[in-house]
């Protein structure tokens, strides 16, 4: 006599009878909710990114402030503003690179400019009057706070001096909050105004910001303190941003060459310029924004190991750099 033995897979027995049915059903209609939210994501930036007008920002106000004006975005978001008829104030250390970036602006979009020398890592209450005096006339419409310090290179807390902390918590947190109070009372008088924070994804879109930890936390301090004002002074219709870059072809993150990843400065401001007016928190740029959408949907510790592993690598670059340097500068005995 044959006997035939009929045996059912694990995936039969579970989805078999009215609770496999249900089980199906939900799981079908997770990854169609999944789907949707990714869908919407993609159209929504699609929206943002590429089809969504800027606003016209010469209603805010004839005048604009820039902090770090004379080189890199802070000079970018300058031109840019006085290309739309926007008069500048251009805030920089060093007067002569002030008096070269107004003259060039003039001549350029023949717009209006003031120049103020500050050294706003040294800054004291008699700066901060001083700018207070020199600003009130003019009516500030948009402020863009842009000045800011990050590390020489990737380095381990440990490590890193005193004056470079100290440094970083007076450009990056200090002069954003003396700045915004000094326009801010303007802004809420008139109901009108912007203030434009300049941020970091290293704080933003990143998860963590090791060997750069003390950086990554003053511009982790940049984007809450844009959010939580801009709902405090949205009600006087001043809208607060942190604008935060990835890599940008700057002198502070020693990209020469523009890529696609690591756009100049113009054409970042370019796509910054029209998210004034939206969203508290931005990656203006479509490039880093795709990277945001990418590392939001990545494991958190795997972005983290990432982050940890590239930095250790970037320092490790650089003391391999110092010590060609000192080989080739030792002096060859005879």
């Amino acid at each position: 006599m044959t006997v035939t033995l009929h045996s059912q897979s694990w995936l039969d027995t579970v989805t078999s009878g009215p609770a496999g049915s249900v089980a199906i059903t939900v799981l079908l209609l997770a990854g169609a909710c999944t789907g949707l939210k990714a869908l919407a994501r993609l159209t929504y930036g699609i929206y943002v990114y590429f089809i969504r007008p800027g606003k016209n920002l010469i209603r805010l106000g004839q005048w604009a402030a820039i902090t770090g004006a004379t080189d890199g975005i802070g000079k970018a978001y300058a031109f840019a503003l006085a290309k739309k008829g926007i008069n500048i104030v251009l805030i920089s250390r060093t007067q002569s690179r002030l008096d070269e970036a107004a003259s060039e602006a003039e001549a350029k979009y023949k717009v209006k400019t003031k120049t103020l020398a500050v050294d706003f890592g040294k800054a004291d209450a008699g700066t901060w009057s001083t700018l207070k005096a020199e600003l009130a006339p003019l009516q500030i419409g948009i402020l863009v706070n842009n000045v800011g310090v990050s590390y020489p290179h990737a380095e381990y807390y440990e490590s890193i001096d005193d004056q470079l902390i100290d440094d970083l918590i007076a450009i990056n947190i200090q002069a954003t909050n003396k700045m915004t109070r000094i326009v801010l009372p303007g802004m809420k008088e008139r109901r009108k105004g912007a203030i434009v924070n300049i941020g970091s994804a290293a704080a933003t879109v990143a998860p963590s910001g090791p060997l750069y930890c003390v950086y990554a936390g003053t511009k982790a301090y940049v984007d809450m303190f844009s959010k939580s004002l801009d709902l405090e002074y949205k009600q006087y219709g001043i809208s607060v941003h942190n604008q935060a870059p990835a890599y940008v072809a700057t002198k502070m993150s020693k990209i020469r060459k523009p890529t696609m990843d690591a756009p100049s400065p113009a054409n970042w401001v370019a796509a910054a310029v029209k998210h004034i007016g939206y969203e508290p928190t931005q990656c203006p740029f479509p490039y880093h924004g795709a990277m945001w959408g990418l590392i939001s949907s990545t494991p958190e510790w795997i972005v983290n190991q990432y982050l940890l592993g590239f930095n250790q690598l970037l320092r490790k670059k650089h003391f391999r750099k110092m010590e060609r340097e000192a080989a080739n500068n030792k002096p060859k005995t005879p």
